[in-house]
Parts: structure tokens; C-alpha cells; sequence
């Protein structure tokens, strides 16, 4: 987990706004399907299920603030968890942009921005946020 990837080669936006032509990589970072969605419209990469949280963090943490901090620990456990799946992202952004695409309505306080943190300070992730 070495070379520090430059913070304007990982973006995050959500999937209910139109792709742009420099997003780069455009990567689903959710269990589930974007309600009402075409898969077409998404102009996605890939679909990385295995960085998502898991469906019972996802829904202990139901986006309410006060437990943004413990989110951010419990997701990092989950992600050590898939060290293969994070290094190769960390590697998809070392060679270009990345777009990490999330559905919440919560723009600043949801799982791709949490990833974002950790994929541009991987000790974070290590020390478990």
C-alpha cells in the first residue's frame, strides 16, 4: 500500500447525476442497484461490490450523522477484510482518475467519500480510521 495517489485522481459523485468525459474509471461502490437507474445511463467501469459496506452496516448506520466516526471504523474493519479489491483500486487510481459512484442522498457523509479517505491515506484505513 505505498505511493501516495494525488487527491484529484479520486472522485466521488452520485449516481443520479450525468457522467462527465473526465471521470475516468467510473466505479459503483454499492450492494445494491441506484433506484431507478439505467445501467446505461451510470457509463460505469466497473461494479465493485466487495469495497461496498455490507448490508448490515449499511443499514446500522442508516446515514445519521452521530455515527458518521463509528461508520468510518466498522467500514474500514470490512475493508482490511478485502485488501485484494481495495489495492487493485488503489492501483485503477495510481494510473488514472476514478470516479466512485454512491446513491445516498447524503452527498458528504456516505461510504464512497469514507473510501475516498481511506484510499488517499491507507493508514487511516490500517489504523481502523
Amino acid at each position: 500500500m505505498s505511493q501516495k495517489i494525488p487527491a484529484t485522481r479520486i472522485r466521488v459523485q452520485r449516481a443520479y447525476q450525468p457522467p462527465s468525459p473526465d471521470d475516468g474509471a467510473r466505479i459503483l461502490v454499492e450492494r445494491l442497484w441506484p433506484r431507478g437507474v439505467r445501467k446505461q445511463a451510470l457509463a460505469l467501469t466497473a461494479w465493485d461490490k466487495a469495497l461496498a459496506p455490507s448490508t448490515a452496516l449499511r443499514q446500522w448506520y442508516g446515514h445519521e450523522a452521530s455515527r458518521w466516526d463509528e461508520f468510518r471504523q466498522r467500514y474500514a474493519a470490512e475493508l482490511r477484510q478485502q485488501p485484494e479489491a481495495f489495492e487493485a483500486l488503489r492501483q485503477r487510481a495510481r494510473d488514472g482518475v476514478v470516479t466512485l459512484i454512491y446513491s445516498s442522498h447524503t452527498e458528504t457523509l456516505n461510504n464512497a467519500v469514507a473510501l475516498r479517505e481511506f484510499l488517499l491515506d491507507p493508514a487511516r484505513l490500517a489504523a481502523g480510521a
